[in-house]
């Protein structure tokens, strides 16, 4: 049977295995210094992929159809620590497009790193949604 302060030594060591394992994780894969552009980041893959870049110290802008759901995901990142800024564009629209692309390159000051295009859209000829 364990006793309380051999109990207390074993969580101690693992929290400083665990630690130890962080600190080289983030030193070995850290993204400090690279920007990176994610389309659709405020929901499923997208959302996962800004958590993971930006625990990787990478700076991160991404976009959202829904300004809600945008401020919503902002302010979750602001409260992490993690360096995220959003804007509110509809890929489908050439305009939208644009003018992120254009918020990107003056946010990054032209550098971008990384690129993850995950907005959803279906693009269909009308006579197939009749199959």
């Amino acid at each position: 049977m364990l006793n309380i302060s051999q109990l207390q030594a074993g969580i101690e060591r693992e929290v400083r295995m665990a630690q130890a394992d962080n600190s080289r994780k983030d030193n070995r894969w850290s993204l400090q210094g690279m920007t990176a552009l994610v389309t659709g980041g405020t929901k499923g893959i997208g959302y996962a992929i800004i958590e993971e870049l930006a625990g990787l110290r990478a700076r991160i802008h991404t976009c959202s159809r829904t300004e809600a759901d945008l401020n919503k995901c902002l302010l979750d990142w602001e409260a992490k620590g993690f360096q995220v800024t959003g804007s509110v564009c509809d890929v489908s629209s050439q305009a939208q497009r644009e003018k992120l692309i254009n918020t990107v390159s003056s946010e990054f000051g032209g550098k971008l790193n990384i690129l993850c295009l995950d907005s959803g859209a279906m693009l269909m000829r009308r006579h197939l949604w009749l199959l």
